[in-house]
C-alpha cells in the first residue's frame, strides 16, 4: 500500500534525513520519499506487517509530528 503522511516541523535536509531514517528502519516499509516543500512523506508499506499508526508513531517519536493524509 502507498500512503501519504503529513509531516510537521521539517525545516531542512537534515530534518528530511531524520524522517526518512525513522520510516526506513521499520519492518514492512518498502519505500520512503520525503518532500520538504510539501511537508509530506510518501511511504510504500506492507499492511500485513505494519500499520499506518505505527508509521505515524515512529515519525512522530523522531520529533516530527506525522499523520496519514486523507
Amino acid at each position: 500500500m502507498k500512503q501519504t503522511f503529513k509531516v510537521e516541523g521539517m525545516h531542512c535536509n537534515h530534518c528530511v534525513a531524520h524522517v526518512e531514517e525513522a520510516a526506513k528502519n521499520l519492518n514492512g516499509v518498502e519505500k520512503v520519499k520525503v518532500n520538504l516543500k510539501k511537508g509530506e512523506s510518501k511511504i510504500k508499506f506492507d499492511e500485513a506487517v505494519i500499520t499506518r499508526a505505527e508509521i505515524e508513531k515512529a515519525i512522530t517519536d523522531a520529533g516530527y509530528p506525522a499523520s496519514a493524509a486523507q
